[in-house]
């Protein structure tokens, strides 16, 4: 069987483009491998339109529900992607086939990309050693664990300050490191932290290593305007250095940015090979929130049952926009 569209992902990109395209009744899979996507460890959100404030796991089981009672759509929950590859020639439109890790092969017409991203690791030694030993990448799941304790902060964004800010109920001493002489987020979150007696700057800091026997002890790392190497002794160390979008299984279908964020076409989130699309943090979009991933997921689903048509009646002379980014 042909699925007219595989959407790829389950959190609010991958969730709105189900419910759109059972509405307009396209034949199509969705692939997850959970719901809620990267909110599903917030313990509190207060943007999502229509809630003043749910958690991650709300907001999942709503997710999920509302697209579950769905008519006619396909789920496939609890799989992971791996790989998209051509039917035919580059931009013949003649479809894909989609393979996952639990090694199902699917054909489909078109495909959705709203597998968003994941975070950024630091790549020093000691840092796997000692993921959930102490290195963390979540301050809304593990602030509390750190009460009483010193902690550092690695990074300088928005995701760092507000890491930074969720510790300070708990941890006695926030050490906030970067690479860099400045910060770069939001500068109303930067005076909160800073005016925050808890908090100290270590600024020209490339880090080397992360030390410790069975949990974290050390922070070891090189002051970048001296050379010296120096160690801060911490328990914990909270990684914020930004998201790397999930876009391995397109690297060779789809045209890239230098983040590796799918470059699509904004009216209509169209990417460079006919047939694909992307939406959510997975493409070079300016800003990274749940209700723009919704909004762009609907947008591309409009713009699929558009193409889906015009496959449909190749003869037709109407122009339909969603032919890549060219």
């Amino acid at each position: 069987m042909t699925y007219d569209l595989i959407i790829i992902g389950g959190g609010p990109a991958g969730v709105a483009a189900g419910v759109y395209a059972a509405r307009k009744k396209i034949k199509a899979l969705l692939v997850a491998k959970e719901f809620g996507g990267q909110s599903l460890v917030s313990d509190n959100i207060e943007n999502w339109i229509g809630s003043k404030s749910i958690t991650g796991l709300e907001l999942a089981e709503m997710l999920e529900g509302h697209l579950r009672a769905q008519e006619g759509l396909e789920i496939s929950e609890g799989d992971v992607v791996l790989k998209i590859e051509r039917l035919g020639a580059a931009g013949d439109g003649t479809g894909f086939k989609v393979i996952t890790r639990d090694g199902k092969t699917y054909e489909t017409k078109t495909v959705l990309l709203t597998v968003g991203s994941r975070r950024r690791k630091l790549g020093v030694p000691g840092e796997d050693k000692f993921e959930g030993k102490g290195v963390v990448y979540c301050s809304t799941c593990d602030a509390p664990v750190f009460k009483g304790k010193t902690v550092a902060v690695v990074g300088a964004g928005n995701a760092a300050l507000e890491a930074v800010v969720d510790l300070f109920p708990y941890a006695d001493k926030i050490y906030l490191v970067h690479r860099s002489e400045v910060l770069k987020g939001d500068p109303v979150t930067q005076e909160e932290v800073m005016s925050n007696l808890k908090v100290q700057l270590v600024l020209n800091a490339e880090i080397a290593e992360i030390i410790g026997e069975n949990l974290v002890e050390k922070l070891r790392y090189k002051d970048k305007k001296t050379g010296e190497v120096k160690e801060i002794g911490v328990q914990g160390v909270f990684v914020e250095i930004g998201s790397m979008p999930n876009s391995e299984m397109v690297k060779d279908l789809v045209e890239l940015n230098e983040r590796g964020e799918v470059v699509v076409n904004h009216k209509t989130q169209a990417a460079s090979e006919k047939g694909i699309w992307a939406a959510g943090d997975i493409a070079d979009v300016l800003y990274k929130q749940n209700n723009i991933s919704a909004g762009d997921a609907v947008k591309a689903v409009l713009n699929i049952y558009d193409y889906l048509k015009s496959l449909a009646r190749p003869a037709a002379k109407t122009a339909i926009a969603g032919e890549g980014i060219n």
